[in-house]
């Protein structure tokens, strides 16, 4: 049987867009200030599954709530289904918006919106799929599991509830990432580094970052008076011409704040993070003790240094890439001196290794222990009979005959799966939004997703 795949989505491309503005509109971003017994990662995270659901029971399909942590949407029956896994949640919205981040807006042929790339944009694209296939009616002989989670963005708590309570699949695919194939993740974890606290220097205050999968795009600092403090200031972005910033005074104190650029905490090298840059600057002043430790260990090991060569944890893998490190989240005040840094290691590294080799590094008085989970790395094959499956169905909708499955250093729900990969749904040489200001999606390339999707699942479950 032969399907025009691009024709049967483009007749439902209309409502494919709808669905996708709806799901695009609820700021789903974890809110745990606002938690109650029903909304246990606040109300955006369940609103967006209750109404992912809601599009599933609208087409007839058997669905289940999991505790608004987790969902489920089902094709057909079998004792070994086939898993999609997704999520609904959102980093937050930061600065930087030229739209709402949270009413869609389409310029030329993209859509602009939290989201639209990461990942409710290619999850709604992965339903369209299962849409297409069951209205068509389609002999199978396996079922499809499109599992959705609710907290992807910070520690899986959607995902990791609905293993205690359901059944996970072994094999499967997360629509969360880039095509053609990814076929291995590195390994992701983060160090909370605290230094030694300062009641009595001249750094008030110095604030930066949103979450640990995120590149801070600004930095904020409030200083005491300090001689020249302004023309310092001012020469340093002179000679620095990735950034921008500002510098004002009220009450005999500075307020400094320093601009770079957003990205993805797996490609830090993406961005311009403006906590290193503005602690570089805050390095060059009279600083007491603790000042020194802080802001010159930020100047002197991770400024500019994606890899973690200052650190002495650099680690490469022939075919996983290189380890990098990414600091996203500073806080230096009176109560509070720490830095978050989020690295992703390939094989040859473990928890363990990496907490040795950073406590070595580090200035006396400064410790470091992993917060929160460890996720190791993750690999399939790539002449996995699933790998090949999802090359050969983008390779019928592309001309790419030449992209080979890669790694990288994102973290999909792939990896939660035996034999689990990351399929698109960014084609090769796209711009990467994914957590930047002004996320947009291509509805074009959105739509060429949805029928590489449909393809690749009929081909895993026909």
């Amino acid at each position: 049987m032969s399907i025009d795949w691009e024709k049967e989505v483009a007749h439902r491309s209309d409502e494919l867009l709808n669905d996708l503005s709806e799901l695009l509109s609820i700021d789903s971003s974890r809110d745990v200030e606002h938690k109650t017994n029903d909304y246990p990662l606040g109300p955006g995270p369940a609103k967006a599954l209750q109404t992912f659901l809601h599009f599933a029971e609208r087409d007839n399909f058997k669905n289940k709530n999991v505790d608004n942590l987790a969902g489920r949407i089902e094709l057909g029956e079998s004792d070994d289904p086939i898993a999609i896994l997704a999520h609904v949640d959102v980093v937050p919205e930061g600065p930087g918006w030229e739209t709402d981040a949270f009413e869609p807006t389409v310029k030329g042929r993209n859509l602009y919106a939290r989201g639209t790339s990461d990942d409710k944009g290619p999850a709604i694209a992965a339903y369209y799929a299962l849409k297409i296939i069951k209205e068509l009616k389609l002999p199978v002989s396996k079922s499809v599991h499109m599992i959705l989670g609710t907290d992807e963005e910070s520690e899986w708590v959607g995902m990791n509830h609905y293993m205690e309570k359901e059944t996970m699949p072994e094999t499967g695919f997360s629509p969360d990432a880039e095509f053609p194939v990814i076929n291995g993740e590195k390994g992701i974890v983060s160090f909370d580094i605290q230094f030694p606290k300062s009641a009595n220097g001249i750094v008030k205050e110095f604030d930066s970052g949103l979450r640990a999968n995120m590149v801070p795009q600004h930095a904020t600092a409030v200083i005491e008076s300090a001689d020249n403090l302004n023309n310092l200031f001012n020469d340093f972005l002179k000679d620095n011409p990735d950034i921008t910033g500002e510098i004002s005074m009220n009450s005999n104190k500075y307020s400094i704040k320093v601009v770079g650029k957003g990205s993805h905490a797996m490609e830090p090298y993406n961005g311009v993070n403006a906590a290193t840059y503005l602690a570089k600057f805050i390095s060059t002043l009279e600083l007491n003790n603790a000042e020194k430790t802080y802001f010159e260990f930020i100047s002197d090991k991770l400024f500019l240094d994606h890899y973690g060569k200052s650190l002495s944890i650099n680690n490469h893998d022939d075919v996983m890439g290189d380890l990098t490190i990414s600091p996203d989240i500073l806080k230096f005040d009176a109560d509070n001196a720490s830095i978050l840094l989020n690295i992703r290691y390939p094989k040859g590294d473990t928890g363990d290794t990496l907490t040795e080799k950073i406590n070595a590094s580090l200035p006396s008085e400064v410790t470091a222990k992993i917060d929160g989970h460890n996720q190791l790395p993750h690999f399939v094959d790539a002449n996995d009979p699933l790998v090949q499956s999802l090359m050969a169905a983008y390779q019928s909708h592309t001309d790419d005959t030449k992209s080979e499955p890669f790694t990288v250093g994102g973290g999909t729900y792939g990896r939660i799966l035996k034999n689990g990969v990351a399929f698109g749904a960014m084609f090769p040489g796209d711009e990467n939004v994914m957590h930047q200001a002004n996320e947009y999606i291509n509805l074009d390339k959105l739509l060429k997703a949805t029928a590489i999707y449909a393809d690749a699942i009929y081909r895993l479950i026909k």
